[in-house]
This record gives C-alpha cells, structure tokens and sequence, in this order.
C-alpha cells in the first residue's frame, strides 16, 4: 500500500504557506479601509489550520526519498488541493462567487491558465486583484520547480532528457526540490521585481505594475483591469514581451548564468529554436498587417510583436481583439497557442522541444526509407534520443490531441458552439488564457458559460499544466497496486 504520509506532509505545508500569503492582500485591503479584508482573515484562518494540521499529522512518515508513486500523487495533489483553498477569498469576499466560478477563477490562476470569469475588474477592491495575481505568481514559480524536479524522474513526456540538467542528487527529490526551489526563487524574485521597475518606468501605477509584473513572469496573463493590456498601450507592451520572453527561457540556465555559465544558454537548441520561431511569426504578422490591412508599420509592429509573444507563450494578455484583424491571424494564434516555450519555463502547452524531437523523429524515417540499408537515429543537440524518450514524445502527442478533441466534443454536449468549445478546450488544456469567439474571445470572459463546461475546463486546466500523464496515470489499478 502507497504511503500517503508524505505526499499529506508536504501538501498540507504548502496549503499553510497559501494561507499564510493570503495575509498580504489582507494588509492591502486594511490599508484601503474597504472593510474588505474580514474574507481574507477567515481564509487565511482555516487554509493554515487545515494545511497544518495535515503536515503536522503526516509528519511521522517523511522520508529523504520518495517513491514513483508518491511522486505522482504530490504533483497532482499539489495542483488539486491549492485551488480549493485558493478559492476561498472569492467565496466570502467582494465577490461572493459561487463555488464553480472560485474554483475555475482559482484553478486557472495557479495554473496560470489566465481565463476569468470575473467582471468589472476595474472597480474590484485591490486585495482581491493581488490574490489573483499572487496565485498565478505561485503558479509559475510552482510549475517550474516541477519540470525540473518531478517530470524528468518521472518521465512524462519526454522530459528525462533534462534530468542532467538540474541537481543531480541520486532521486532524492524532496532535497534537491529545496536545494532547486530556493535558487529558482530568488532569480524568479528578481526577474519580477526588474519588470515591475521597467512597468514603473513606463508610465504604469505602481499597484498595476506590481500586479502584471507577477503575471507577466508567470506566464498567466490576469490583469487589473476588463480590457487586459489594452488599458496599457504603447512602451509597457514592449516592456511585457521582454518579459514574456524572459520568463520562457528555461530557468536552469538562468541559475548557470548566476554562476558564469552564458554558454549553455546561447548553445541550447530548445532557446534557438523558439526565439527563431517566435521571429518568424512576427514577421509574419506584421507583414500581413501592413501589406494585407494597410496599418500603420509603428502601430502593426508593436501589436505583432506584443499579441504574438502573449499568445506562443501562453500568457494570454490581449492588447486588442485580434479577432477583428481578419482570418489569418485567428487561425494563426490558435495554432501558435499549442507551441508554447520552453521546458523548464514558466510556459505551457506542448513546448518547443517536442517539436523539435518529432521533427527528428520524422526525418530519420524519411532517410530510413530513402536508404533502408541505413542506420539513422533521432538526434537533439547533437546526441542520439533514447527510443523511450521518443516514445514518451509520440504518447504525449498522441494524448494530447486526443485529450483536446474529447474536451471539446464534452463542451459542446454542455450546448457550447463549435468555435468556443474547440477553443475552449485548446485554452484550457494548452493553459493559454482567451479562446475564440464572441463569447470567450480577447474581448470577452468564461463568465457566460454553464456550470458543466465551467468544471470541465477545470479538470482541463488541471491536465494540460501538469503534463496530462502525471493525471491521467493515476487512474491505471496497477498504479495503487505498486
């Protein structure tokens, strides 16, 4: 039988810390005196008395090392329960939700999934603005520490390629979570406080630059106000696509460049390839916005570059409805939406290395077939892939279509139109932000959808940011038999 003390130990801890960080937006609200703050006392009461009394009665069974299947359960748990516990704030404060849209609102946060179906965000008290973007802030921080940690030892998706390239401590994970936690923390402290600045530096409040400087890190793409980033047009979305860039990086480089190390970063193939991609869809863009529309270069340059960044990157802000921009673009962002950054960034979605590695994939069968005599094998950065990571990559995609095309055949059962629940369901499995459409469009939110689709777009989001295996396998029998 699986030892749940663990995994119960190390949830309940984070579900304290949640509760113990929900006291910053507390402090907000009392300092506004928008009588506002009594939500956040309450649930800051029962999420750390819940979440320590969980670790201190887990406590006894922690070990150095933790079993396959404990990994399994912490990442999903992780990702189950602080969403519940999140969503706490918008039940009993200014908005008084109903349980559906707290746990979508909250589980698209952490996720930094960055759908809402809030409205009138301009006028929402500023604790409850800061609770949303401090979840998608521990959302990012969050996901990145389980790309590097648990996907590479579990081997979901073809990730154990990267196993090398984080601390090697024999499968301890718990000890190398701390030691890797703590330095991606500090460099994901200090890339947000830089873009904060540099927002400061363009004209943005400070309460407006703090919160998307967060949102901006983590990919998560929640704003302050109901028309996202057009509110903010002109430097600041330069600014943000710096930093979008920035923060689909892998962050395994950053922490080698803190040590002296730039080379790995220019020399890794994932980096090139989506920087080279990202360029060639933006130009692609401008050119169809200057030659096809006629627009203004400076003006078509800035929205190219913004609205394209925001959407590879699955962040999600929208500084204009692209819809009205024609066809090419609409169907140029739903695809681009299912590329994603890099692995070991804040971003999600497919990422670009599993492209690369089909891509590869491809090309030795098709030399195979040219020359039958001949031995061609898959290579990435110069090394020959592993059959099993090739095989992990192929089941990924495989999964991955096959999970978006029954989220939306699901959705449209709930009597969603064709165009928002084949959107809906690339927006929640991919973790990008808006869909397509009137209702879920750049323009729009999730608020008018029907509950059914609502909670299946939260166990979606739930699929798509830990990688749809780490989920999906605990369902198989022979899993709980060990």
């Amino acid at each position: 039988m699986i030892d749940l003390r663990p995994v119960g130990y190390v949830t309940g801890l984070l579900g304290a810390v949640l509760g113990a960080a929900m006291l910053l937006p507390l402090a907000v609200d009392l300092a506004e005196g928008n009588g506002h703050w009594p939500a956040f006392a309450q649930s800051a009461i029962m999420t750390v008395l819940t979440g320590g009394l969980v670790a201190l009665a887990c406590a006894t069974g922690l070990h150095a090392r933790m079993a396959l299947q404990q990994s399994f359960l912490l990442a999903t748990s992780v990702w189950l329960v602080l969403p519940l516990f999140g969503a706490l704030p918008f039940v009993l404060g200014h908005t008084g939700a109903r349980p559906v849209d707290a746990v979508f609102e909250a589980m698209s946060g952490l996720t930094t999934t960055g759908g809402t179906v809030f409205t009138g965000l301009d006028t929402m008290p500023r604790g409850l603005l800061l609770w949303r973007s401090m979840l998608q802030w521990f959302g990012g921080v969050g996901i990145i520490v389980v790309a590097m940690v648990f996907l590479p030892d579990l081997r979901v998706g073809g990730m154990q390629i990267f196993r090398s390239e984080a601390f090697d401590t024999g499968g301890k994970v718990l000890p190398r979570a701390a030691a890797i936690a703590s330095r991606i923390t500090g460099i994901y402290v200090a890339l947000t406080g830089a873009c904060a600045l540099a927002y400061l530096g363009v004209g943005m409040s400070g309460f407006d630059a703090v919160n998307h400087a967060m949102t901006t890190l983590a990919t998560g793409g929640f704003s302050t106000r109901d028309v996202s980033f057009a509110a903010f047009q002109g430097a600041p979305e330069y600014v943000s696509a710096l930093f979008m860039l920035l923060a689909s990086l892998p962050f395994v480089r950053y922490i080698q460049l803190t040590t002296g190390s730039a080379g790995p970063l220019w020399r890794d193939p994932q980096v090139r390839a989506f920087l080279a991609t990202l360029a060639v869809l933006i130009a692609l863009l401008f050119a169809y916005r200057v030659l096809a529309r006629g627009d203004g270069a400076a003006h078509a340059l800035r929205e190219s570059v913004f609205n394209t960044t925001s959407i590879i990157t699955g962040t999600g802000f929208a500084s204009a409805d692209y819809q009205l921009w024609g066809t090419f673009p609409v169907v140029l962002f739903f695809f681009i939406g299912l590329i994603g950054g890099c692995a070991g960034s804040t971003c999600c979605s497919v990422k670009i290395f599993r492209y690369q590695l089909l891509f590869a994939s491809v090309m030795a069968q098709v030399r195979r077939i040219h020359s039958p005599s001949g031995v061609f094998v898959p290579r990435y950065d110069g090394q020959a892939v592993a059959a099993e990571v090739m095989s992990s990559v192929t089941s990924f995609f495989v999964l991955f279509v096959l999970s978006l095309g029954a989220t939306a055949v699901l959705l449209t059962f709930t009597g969603l139109d064709f165009v928002t629940s084949i959107s809906g369901a690339a927006t929640a499995i991919a973790n990008i932000g808006p869909g397509l459409g009137e209702i879920i469009g750049p323009s729009g939110n999730f608020a008018a959808i029907n509950d059914a689709a609502k909670w299946i777009l939260v166990v979606a989001m739930l699929l798509g940011r830990l990688e749809l295996l780490v989920v999906l396998v605990l369902f198989l029998p022979r899993f709980w038999r060990g």
